[in-house]
């Protein structure tokens, strides 16, 4: 890593004035990433996230078990109507298959992709690789990254695939046990709820359905930070996450 070193007297402004009696400061160094880079030139730096495909290519292929999927505009307005920051809107979580790779061989069995071309589905918030292509942005990402397919705008109806689990949270306590009033900020994550749906299950190794040991209307308890968080129509609150970070059936 390279690092310039910039005189205060010659390119930043002097602080003479401002210097406290019992210390002294006569150079800052900037450390860049990439050699011979000015801030001249660092002011105009710009890294795109995605990667563009050209337009000759007219044709995109996923290999194994990836799948392409269309992303979904991301919400530039607020449920009021109040047009929304950049830095305000969230992340897209889904989006539309738009092309699949040819599956994986599990032992001696192959094993076809899950979800076909026209499927909504919610991904990973953080997975896959951001294309764009056809002027549309996509993401190229496994077949596992797939939380569920979503047919509707309501998250309750998500179907989860593989070894995920929907479940909608229990409601945060109002009050603590002495009868104080708890601010929106005071208030603990809640790490239980119960579970609406419940995937086929992961893949043995000889390629089938093992099935997971959790039903819908079990109420469980869950790694507080793990899974994907999800906001119903009327303000519930749901996370998809991995049947493995389910830790405990309560009765």
């Amino acid at each position: 890593m390279a690092a310039a070193q910039l005189n205060s007297t010659s390119v930043l402004p002097s602080f003479e004035g401002l210097r406290s009696s019992t210390s002294k400061t006569s150079s800052v160094v900037v450390s860049f990433p990439f050699r011979n880079l000015t801030l001249r030139s660092a002011r105009g730096l710009v890294v795109k996230s995605a990667t563009t495909v050209a337009p000759k290519y007219t044709s995109l292929k996923p290999l194994g078990d990836r799948v392409l999927v269309k992303i979904k505009a991301a919400e530039e307005k607020s449920i009021g109507g109040i047009l929304l920051p950049s830095s305000a809107q969230t992340k897209p979580q889904g989006g539309e298959v738009v092309a699949v790779g040819e599956g994986r061989t599990i032992g001696e069995k192959k094993v076809d992709i899950g979800v076909k071309t026209g499927t909504p589905v919610v991904y990973s918030k953080y997975a896959g690789t951001e294309v764009e292509f056809n002027g549309s942005n996509h993401l190229i990402l496994k077949e596992d990254d797939i939380v569920g397919i979503l047919e509707t705008d309501d998250v309750k109806d998500l179907k989860p695939l593989n070894d995920r689990v929907l479940i909608k949270v229990e409601e945060a306590e109002e009050t603590t046990a002495g009868g104080l009033l708890l601010t929106q900020a005071s208030k603990e994550k809640p790490s239980i709820g119960t579970v609406i749906a419940v995937g086929p299950g992961p893949l043995d190794e000889e390629g089938n359905r093992t099935g997971l040991p959790l039903s819908p209307g079990n109420t469980v308890l869950y790694s507080k930070y793990a899974g994907n968080d999800f906001k119903g129509p009327d303000g519930s609150e749901y996370i998809a996450l991995r049947s493995s970070d389910v830790m405990a059936v309560l009765s």
